[in-house]
């Protein structure tokens, strides 16, 4: 085995390891978290970066040849359809759950969302995801 063999098996290994380390990352998440769009939110990044990380890694075992255009097409299509998905699957739980508000802060418009983000801003307090409140959705009033 020469030189290069040796570095597309590293290349490679360490591409299925990361994505073994965020499979198992997500599952702490799924079991850990205990509201459903938390759930819905650590399967969703998981599944994109877990399964494109294993798939560039047998790309690279693979070598240059159709298998590998097949596994980006993969890739290219997990990409594109896990955000739409998950993000339909998460409009249907705000739409269907009658007890959001036990759960989260809903803004019923983006508005006053965006007011109370700008005030706390020009107060100088430091805004960090998650530390305003614990989870924030806003359920319409698109201001555009």
């Amino acid at each position: 085995m020469g030189v290069f063999e040796w570095l597309r098996l590293i290349a490679g290994s360490v591409f299925l390891l990361i994505g073994l380390v965020i499979f198992f990352t997500e599952i702490f998440g799924v079991f850990h978290f205990r509201y459903v769009l938390n759930r819905m939110h650590a399967t969703a990044m998981g599944d994109t970066l877990g399964i494109s990380s294993c798939m560039i890694g047998l790309m690279i075992f693979s070598g240059w040849n159709y298998t590998t255009l097949k596994l980006l097409l993969i890739v290219v299509f997990l990409w594109l359809a896990s955000p739409v998905s998950s993000h339909v699957l998460a409009r249907l739980e705000v739409a269907t759950n009658d007890n959001l508000e036990a759960h989260c802060t809903v803004y019923p418009e983006l508005k006053t969302l965006e007011n109370e983000l700008a005030a706390a801003k020009s107060e100088g307090s430091v805004i960090q995801q998650g530390h305003l409140s614990d989870d924030v959705i806003s359920t319409g009033g698109d201001t555009k």
